[in-house]
């Protein structure tokens, strides 16, 4: 009788299951992309995150739509949200080989600027991230970068 509870509780919870993603579609999966952006700190986080382990998902959303990236150089730089999404996008799963320091150096209540230092063994890459408030997530407005 137990063998029979055992075999009756695995086959509903495979049909649940099977039901389950069958409902999601193949459209779900962008929908799950939404990060979470409610606080600095947060959007902050995910900027590493994508910039430095390749994470992908939600990168559309985290930048503003009027985000530049300048980069301070020999030959200096600019790129336009759409050039940084695309390469980010081309990088992931790629973890860069450094180790990442961040410290906040202005913060309020819709606005935070943040320096992001990345020591690789032979340069250091510096990218000072400007955050603001849009509605209730946060999102990166301006990159710049240098190199040491």
């Amino acid at each position: 009788m137990k063998a029979l509870v055992k075999t009756f509780a695995a086959a509903a919870l495979i049909a649940v299951s099977t039901f389950a993603m069958a409902a999601e579609g193949p459209g779900a999966k962008a929908a799950k992309a939404n990060i979470n952006l409610s606080t600095a700190d947060f959007a902050l986080e995910h900027y590493v995150a994508v910039t430095t382990e390749g994470e992908s998902a939600g990168v559309e959303q985290l930048f503003a739509s009027d985000f530049n990236q300048k980069i301070q150089a020999i030959n200096a730089q600019s790129n336009s949200r759409s050039e940084v999404v695309k390469s980010l996008k081309k990088q992931k799963g790629e973890k860069l080989n450094c180790t990442v320091s961040t410290e906040i150096l202005e913060e309020s209540a819709d606005y935070m600027v943040a320096k992001v230092t990345l020591t690789f063994e032979n340069f250091t890459k510096t990218d000072l991230v400007t955050l603001v408030r849009e509605g209730n997530d946060w999102k990166v407005s301006k990159s710049i970068n240098s190199y040491k």
